[in-house]
């Protein structure tokens, strides 16, 4: 996907330009207009960006927008933005004083995203818009093996020192670190000094164990990334007000922000997750240094509502599989958005999303308010993207992150009063998805996040992939596996391959067999897969069965489950998305067809185990039959391991 435009970007960037000189009261950097700070009254007016805007934040210039916060009164507001704006000419100062800043030219962030990035060149945006990367392996400490991509063939230095981190939250951090076992310690170190490299991360493996810990590593990048933004703002803020008290020419290397405030956009599954990242990134603002406003209103809109009792939470262990309980504790809602803004003594939660410098929103939430406001201008200057729990998002609506991602870093309709004069030039020239550091965590590997890194990371820095080798999953002992390869020679049409291998192969020879014809569980991943099958055996004549997907409703399932176990139907139809979402136990299972591999391993061993609920049942009762063609590598890989799942795959090419 070419990001350079051409004449295009260039067109689109004189119309905003237009459009925003014909506003009134539209603030233009004359030399006249920069005056003396003055303090604020009483009353709330707009503050010009050429005062020392000491609330602003890089990217939101002159955007002042009342926030939203029902638990203030208008004076109280006011009195909040005065103080705000006071607090942060001390940040410019106290920030300062705590730590020396690096020279640009040896500071890594500053080589990034400074305006004149180094990293910027001709050369690697044509690599990367033909996809041409060179690639070599390494490893990382506790983070593994990995694949390095770099666009034109360019060595790039194997991570930064933490000493990047600034001082104000490193303190924090190592304190906290102190208590982890020395595992995920190490682990910490190693994933910051890869992020502090800016270059893209995909971690294709977490464990339900670092997570956590793992969050509070990237949550500190980003804000490392927040503070030093707002820092360098503060600083020109500071030259140019100079400038204008001593009657000197004002500065003209001042180009220190987006054409928008929002700098990280965080994607989640669910809302109960948004808690998880607000409780990692707060862990570097402890109290009494920080002050997280709204944070009980944040909890009730994100946690159960009160007397509510959570069943997973609560439930003896062992009840549930750990993996659901942590996916689907707490508010399981996967329509939200919430704006947090930084300043240097508070978290505050749910600020306007133009004045913000963190987005926490789940795909369809950010897709709702794009359709609604017509416009995603708040992602155009978005330069840390992290998307976690990103294999549940395929569980989801894979479309809805498709969407996000096309409107990322794009030219905005509307100039929001920023003043272009402060804009780094490479915004202007539609560069920004070129400098922009994506971070993906997942649990496994999927062919749609697969693609995601592949195809819309365009990181001219390079990227990082990690890699793992699976060793076969435990299922019960005795159980006969057969594993059936069709072929297929295109990812176009495998699904239409595996449609008749099923109909014309596998189910008639299953209907023909008087113990596989009953009792036998069809368990199918792919939504599309399973409409089609589905619709299938409506039109076979002479085959009962139920169905269970995840838009089944509590009657139906309970009536499905019922009517399978007492044998008044022969087969279940199952998805992989209902499996995930319900994690309901299947009695009566004698035989099992997997359409394809489970992308979940744990359900393959699962359901390979529910036969067993039933008393009287030998492993010899239970057939299992496995469906795949070389493109289901990655799932095969969960179940079979490295080893085996290489060795099925090549078993069609011999």
């Amino acid at each position: 996907m070419a990001i350079d435009r051409g004449n295009g970007t260039t067109t689109q960037l004189l119309t905003l330009l237009n459009v925003s000189a014909t506003k009134a009261g539209k603030r233009k950097w004359l030399l006249d207009d920069i005056r003396p700070v003055q303090k604020l009254n009483k009353r709330r007016v707009a503050v010009q960006f050429d005062d020392v805007a000491r609330d602003e934040a890089p990217g939101s210039s002159g955007n002042n927008q009342t926030e939203q916060n029902g638990a203030k009164t208008t004076n109280e507001k006011e009195g909040a933005v005065a103080e705000d704006q006071e607090e942060e000419i001390e940040a410019g100062e106290d920030e300062q004083a705590q730590q020396p800043e690096l020279d640009a030219a040896a500071d890594p962030y500053e080589q990034h995203y400074g305006p004149t990035s180094t990293i910027l060149t001709s050369a690697k945006r044509v690599s990367v818009d033909k996809k041409s990367w060179s690639t070599s392996k390494a490893k990382y400490g506790r983070v593994g093996p990995v694949v390095e991509y770099t666009p034109c063939g360019e060595a790039y230095s194997h991570g930064y020192p933490s000493s990047e981190i600034l001082d104000r939250l490193k303190s924090p951090f190592e304190e906290s670190q102190a208590k982890l076992p020395k595992e995920l310690a190490a682990l910490q170190n190693d994933i910051l000094s890869l992020l502090l490299s800016h270059r893209d991360l995909y971690i294709t493996r977490t464990s339900l164990d670092s997570q956590q810990v793992m969050r509070e590593a990237v949550s500190l990048h980003a804000l490392n990334h927040i503070t030093k933004k707002r820092r360098r703002v503060l600083k020109n803020n500071e030259r140019i007000a100079h400038a204008s008290k001593t009657g000197a020419p004002a500065p003209e290397d001042v180009q220190d922000q987006g054409f928008t405030r929002p700098a990280v956009l965080i994607l989640l599954p669910f809302r109960s997750f948004s808690l998880r990242w607000i409780s990692a990134l707060t862990s570097h603002t402890p109290p009494p240094s920080f002050q997280v406003e709204n944070q009980s209103r944040f909890q009730t809109e994100y946690g159960l509502p009160p007397g509510t009792a959570d069943k997973l939470a609560t439930a003896d262990p062992g009840t549930y599989p750990r993996d659901h309980v942590e996916m689907f504790k707490g508010n399981v809602d996967d329509s939200f958005r919430v704006g947090v803004k930084m300043t240097r003594k508070s978290v505050k939660l749910f600020a306007e999303f133009y004045g913000c410098d963190l987005i926490l929103a789940s795909p369809l939430g950010l897709r709702m308010s794009i359709e609604k406001e017509k416009n995603a201008d708040f992602l155009s200057s978005i330069e840390i993207l992290i998307v976690d729990q990103t294999d549940a998002l395929t569980m989801q609506n894979w479309e809805h992150v498709q969407f996000v991602m096309a409107h990322l870093n794009k030219l905005p309709k509307e100039s929001h009063d920023v003043d272009f004069s402060r804009i780094k030039p490479w915004y202007l020239d539609g560069h920004a998805a070129y400098l922009r550091q994506s971070i993906i965590l997942a649990a496994y590997e999927t062919p749609e996040i697969r693609s995601l890194f592949n195809t819309t990371l365009l990181n001219v820095g390079g990227k990082v992939r990690t890699e793992r080798r699976w060793s076969p999953i435990a299922v019960p002992q005795g159980i006969e596996q057969s594993f059936s390869q069709f072929d297929s020679v295109s990812p176009q049409d495998e699904a239409d391959k595996r449609f008749h291998h099923f109909t014309v192969q596998i189910l008639p020879a299953v209907l023909k067999s008087a113990v596989q014809s009953v009792n036998t569980v069809i368990f199918i991943p792919s939504s599309f897969d399973f409409i089609r099958v589905h619709n299938h055996f409506r039109k076979t004549d002479g085959v009962s069965f139920a169905v269970l997907s995840e838009y089944s409703s509590n009657q139906d399932i309970s009536r499905a489950r019922q009517t399978f176990f007492s044998g008044k139907k022969s087969f279940l139809l199952v998805s992989e998305r209902f499996h995930f979402f319900r994690r309901y136990k299947i009695r009566g299972i004698r035989n099992i067809i997997f359409y394809a591999p489970p992308d979940h391993p744990q359900f393959y061993a699962e359901y390979l185990s529910y036969p067993f609920l039933d008393s009287g049942v030998e492993p010899a009762d239970v057939t299992c039959r496995v469906l795949y063609s070389r493109y289901d590598y990655m799932r095969l890989e969960r179940i079979a391991g490295t080893e085996g799942a290489a060795e099925l795959i090549q078993r069609g090419r011999l």
